[in-house]
């Protein structure tokens, strides 16, 4: 009974997020099939998502959440920054202005179907998996369900930022430390607090792409 338990308790870490990446690679790259990818993973995180406790703690992922946020938009227009930081390094990474999600190419229910997947549906299964999982199965091994989120490991917390930063292309470097950020909050606030700071994060960079228009993020 207690190895089907850890049976279960893996595939609630797992599962959002391994559907939401295997979906991305069978399912075209429309805005229709990202909504369907994100109702799908939704499901799947509705199950695991009633046992996160939210409390006051998780107020730390707020200005967690902002910090990353700016480390993702500010530098875009940076000329040296999209010569050295963003892949491939040396050189000029071009803006790709074409989006599928723009509502004059897709209607406003599939932009806002593309806000809502990004901030409330990828964000906490990425957390899911990286923070909740990765990170205490790198410290821990088979016994990572007894490793805690506040116990910081900088072994851990470096290979799992590294991990996180090779799903954000061209921003790996960018990306790296976001994750760092994400698993600082994990350590004062829990995973809710890392939930937190990923769903501000991505609802801040949601809103800045609609309103101004910076199609390229998404």
């Amino acid at each position: 009974m207690e190895h089907m338990a850890e049976k279960k308790d893996l595939a609630m870490f797992i599962a959002p997020f391994a559907a939401w990446i295997v979906l991305q690679n069978i399912l075209p790259a429309t805005a229709e099939m990202y909504a369907v990818r994100s109702v799908a993973t939704a499901a799947l995180l509705c199950l695991w998502m009633r046992k996160v406790r939210f409390c006051k703690r998780m107020l730390w992922g707020v200005p967690a959440g902002l910090l990353v946020a700016a480390f993702w938009i500010l530098p875009e227009n940076c000329d040296w920054y999209r010569t050295c930081v963003l892949w491939p390094f040396g050189f000029a990474t071009p803006i790709d202005t074409a989006t599928p999600y723009a509502p004059e190419t897709c209607g406003w229910p599939l932009t806002a179907a593309k806000l809502l997947g990004s901030a409330f549906v990828i964000a906490p299964a990425e957390e899911l998996f990286f923070r909740s999982f990765l990170y205490r199965w790198i410290m821990r091994g088979d016994t990572w369900r007894d490793a805690k989120l506040e116990t910081w490991n900088w072994s851990a917390a470096l290979w799992t930022a590294f991990v996180f930063s090779l799903e954000h292309s061209p921003r790996f470097v960018v990306a790296f430390l976001c994750a760092m950020c994400y698993q600082f909050a994990a350590k004062k606030g829990g995973i809710a607090a890392a939930i937190t700071a990923h769903v501000a994060t991505n609802l801040l960079l949601a809103v800045y792409v609609i309103a101004a228009g910076e199609w390229h993020f998404w």
